[in-house]
């Protein structure tokens, strides 16, 4: 079983990506599954194998223990880690060739609390890898692109998978797709872009942030998908084919 987890900032799109992965490897002669591992979200583009919301009760914790929205969410996903046995009893009953792991909207309560990574280390698989997700309407500048490079650096350290970075809701971003794609090839024009957009004490330090990014090998090419169309998706999953399955793809 290979496992995909789906990280990025709330509202790139991870849900309906999720779906939209799901739907390509079954019509391409795969088994894949999917796991809810939000427990606050309320609704969802697809329906899910396994889904920690059957384990952890958002609205009752707030009641039990009278709990804002907030600190209820951060209890209900630390609580996720201790249902990890259970969950790897439902999926090893489902036994799919690819589990999709829907990541909590909030990334910072999966990520940078230590309930994620832990999820992320003992959920038993043959291989794993993590989808970044860059919301396009995010990448609206230079040094936007930058800081969202960063914050995908920071996600793949804290959870040490290797990590495809993917540009969502290329749909929308029709006109400025091609520049953004740009930058992720050429460092230097992109560097030159960000002198011409900022100045004074923020300029050294994002190009100090850009240069050290290039220069230990995380500044990597975006590969872009429609969430609504799924075009694209053939060039994901070539990539998740080089990095999981050591470039046995699918058949079409």
């Amino acid at each position: 079983m290979k496992v995909i987890f789906l990280t990025g900032t709330a509202g790139s799109g991870k849900s309906l990506l999720t779906s939209k992965i799901k739907e390509y490897y079954a019509k391409n002669s795969s088994f894949p599954a999917t796991l809810n591992l939000d427990p606050g979200v309320e609704k969802l583009p697809y329906s899910p194998d396994i889904d920690v919301r059957n384990y952890v009760d958002v609205t009752s914790l707030m009641q039990q223990y009278e709990l804002g929205s907030n600190g209820s969410l951060i209890m209900a996903n630390d609580l996720v880690a201790t249902k990890i046995d259970q969950i790897q009893t439902e999926i090893d009953n489902v036994n799919p060739d690819y589990l999709l792991v829907d990541t909590p909207g909030q990334i910072e309560l999966f990520a940078y609390r230590q309930s994620g990574p832990f999820f992320v280390n003992n959920i038993s698989a043959d291989e794993k890898v993590n989808l970044f997700l860059y919301d396009g309407t995010l990448v609206s500048s230079p040094s936007n692109f930058v800081s969202l490079t960063l914050l995908s650096t920071s996600i793949r350290l804290r959870l040490g998978l290797p990590t495809l970075n993917v540009l969502t809701k290329t749909d929308l971003i029709q006109e400025k797709l091609d520049e953004i794609l740009e930058w992720t090839s050429d460092d230097y024009n992109l560097e030159d872009k960000i002198s011409k957009e900022v100045d004074g004490e923020t300029l050294p330090l994002i190009s100090d942030m850009l240069r050290t990014l290039t220069n230990n090998g995380f500044f990597e090419d975006l590969i872009p998908i429609s969430n609504a169309t799924g075009e694209g998706m053939v060039n994901l999953e070539s990539a998740l084919s080089r990095t999981i399955n050591l470039g046995e793809e699918v058949e079409d």
